[in-house]
């Protein structure tokens, strides 16, 4: 009864700690994947630009709030170097962009330039992809 008992207490114990791997696992799948992309972003069904913005919001709380006031764009652009990250943020209604630099270290601060007045190819390559998406 003892061991079986260690046994479920032993088990249990490790839940969290899978739960925490895989979410490390998917952020690094996820950056990999997205690396030099235009992505979609759309919540349902989840695309692989809203689940990137989901996880550099976690690790950069800055990106979170800009989000929270300016809404979620409507694609995403993502590349990093050696130590540092970049998005842009591209909203096509008002045909802004934004850019962001950040270091790769979680919790570092995000620099925001913009909002850049989109070109006409850009949003017209954008409004393309929105559409072939089926939105």
């Amino acid at each position: 009864m003892k061991s079986a008992l260690l046994a479920a207490l032993a088990f249990t114990s490790c839940v969290p700690m899978t739960q925490t791997w895989n979410a490390g696992w998917n952020a690094g799948w996820t950056e990999k994947a997205a690396q030099d992309r235009i992505m979609l972003v759309r919540n349902a069904p989840e695309t692989l630009g809203h689940r990137r913005l989901v996880y550099q919001s976690a690790a950069h709380p800055d990106l979170g709030v800009f989000l929270e006031s300016r809404g979620m764009p409507d694609f995403i652009a993502e590349t990093s170097s050696d130590d540092r990250q970049y998005l842009i943020l591209y909203y096509l209604d008002t045909r802004r962009a934004f850019a962001c630099r950040t270091h790769r270290a979680t919790g570092s601060t995000i620099d925001f330039a913009g909002p850049y007045q989109m070109t006409e190819r850009e949003t017209k390559v954008l409004r393309n992809l929105k559409r072939e998406s089926g939105e």
